[in-house]
């Protein structure tokens, strides 16, 4: 008598099928993955938003450029007729020395969950003109009762109290222009009308002081043949921003930071008029009191690993199913997914609460203690729910490693990677997935 066939397990019951479904549920979280991506960028231009209101009621970031002697004169040319006409222009003369000394004084404002760094800043500025009228100039004749020492302030509203300004030890008003300069932006006037340049001194000795509110940073541009440039102030974490590096010395009580910049090391020329403006982009800098890293951007960084954490954390579960001999349904894997990417949307809204290190542990801790008791009921023993627990713990902490170490990321994420894949296979050695295929269903695979 021959003996009856043994039932074959359906293909969807194997774990070649299962396996399959999970990569399926893999993919499929990429979709709430762009999703929490999105929610990142929104939220973050709120936050743009919310500052710039904060920000328009104060003052903006500052940048200071100037002061530069403007001195109208005339030029003999032809029009397109070829018959002569005067033609009016502007020189432009830079110091031969500029030399400011800045004091700010940062405080946080707060706009809802957002805020945002203000200042107030004393700016003494002292130098010279050199040969104001040198002789290779066209010929033509200057108009010396129009003649401005012109100064530039990105954001006039910032301008806390009138600036007097010092010439050869004469005093002078100061009054706003009424327009932009393509070099100077925002311009502060001071009219010299008794400046007599042809039979003044060589030298012209200049000061004033300015009492300026900004946000966020404060820049300058060298226009000085030769610029120093000392900022100090009561902030702990400065960064310094643009193309020249200072020499600066951090403390407890602040910092203070030291430029000098030399003619030959910005593009700016010693003179030019007005129909060849230079750009002063290049040469910007200065002092930023936001951080360059804040939670979104973190947020953002730790939402890019999103699909690696979950594909790590369904093979850790897969893995623990095939060693227990548990069957865990597709529907309770899909939960865990879940689960996981609502780790990002408490790490994105408690982070603009109470900062990213502590929205990170507690997201990661809910994160956790819900995984290990949904799985504690699913396997009903203490060892691989155990196990489960402790590899979501160093997943999380692997992660938050990865996101602390900004030059090094890449390196630590291969080392890590390498290392996990390193795990399963010596875990997945001596199984047999051939048999378990084919183990029936009323057989070991069904306890």
């Amino acid at each position: 008598m021959e003996n009856p066939a043994k039932p074959k397990e359906k293909f969807t019951q194997s774990l070649t099928f299962k396996g399959i479904v999970i990569f399926v549920l893999t993919m499929l979280m990429l979709i709430p993955g762009a999703m929490i991506r999105s929610l990142i960028r929104e939220r973050q231009e709120r936050s743009v938003e919310a500052i710039d209101k904060i920000n328009a009621k104060w003052s903006r970031p500052q940048t200071i450029r100037g002061p530069i002697l403007s001195i109208p004169y005339t030029v003999a040319t032809k029009d397109e007729n070829n018959n002569p006409r005067l033609e009016s222009r502007i020189l432009n003369i830079v110091p031969a020395q500029l030399d400011v000394r800045a004091t700010i004084f940062p405080e946080e404002r707060h706009y809802g969950i957002y805020k945002t760094i203000l200042y107030k800043s004393r700016q003494t500025v002292t130098g010279h003109f050199d040969k104001v009228v040198p002789a290779n100039l066209p010929p033509g004749t200057f108009d010396e009762s129009q003649a401005q020492i012109r100064i530039g302030v990105s954001d006039l509203r910032g301008v806390s109290d009138d600036i007097t300004f010092t010439l050869n030890g004469k005093t002078y008003s100061t009054e706003p222009a009424g327009d932009s300069d393509d070099f100077l932006d925002k311009v502060l006037v001071v009219k010299l009308r008794d400046l007599k340049l042809l039979t003044a001194a060589d030298t012209l000795f200049f000061s004033f002081d300015l009492n300026l509110k900004g946000s966020s940073n404060i820049n300058y541009v060298p226009v000085g043949r030769t610029t120093t440039v000392e900022v100090r102030g009561n902030w702990k974490d400065p960064g310094f921003i643009g193309n020249y590096s200072p020499e600066y010395t951090l403390s407890d009580s602040g910092f203070v930071a030291n430029w000098k910049v030399l003619s030959f090391n910005r593009n700016i020329p010693d003179q030019w008029n007005d129909n060849n403006n230079p750009s002063s982009e290049e040469a910007v800098f200065g002092v930023n009191l936001v951080s360059p890293v804040d939670h979104y951007q973190q947020n953002m960084r730790s939402a890019k690993y999103m699909f690696m954490f979950i594909a790590l954390t369904f093979v850790a579960i897969f893995f623990v199913e095939v060693l227990t001999r548990r069957r865990i349904h597709p529907l309770q894997y899909l939960l865990v997914g879940i689960a996981l990417t609502l780790f990002y949307s408490l790490l994105l809204s408690f982070s603009e609460q109470v900062g990213f290190r502590w929205a990170y542990l507690i997201a990661a801790a809910a994160t956790v203690g819900l995984i290990t008791a949904y799985m504690g009921s699913t396997f009903k023993s203490r060892t691989p729910t155990a196990i489960m627990s402790l590899i979501l713990a160093l997943l999380y902490l692997y992660l938050y490693v990865i996101l602390q170490l900004e030059d090094s990321a890449l390196l630590a994420g291969s080392i890590g990677l390498f290392v996990i894949l390193a795990l399963i296979m010596y875990f997945s050695r001596k199984v047999n997935w051939y048999r378990r295929d084919a183990v029936e269903e009323n057989g070991d695979g069904a306890k």
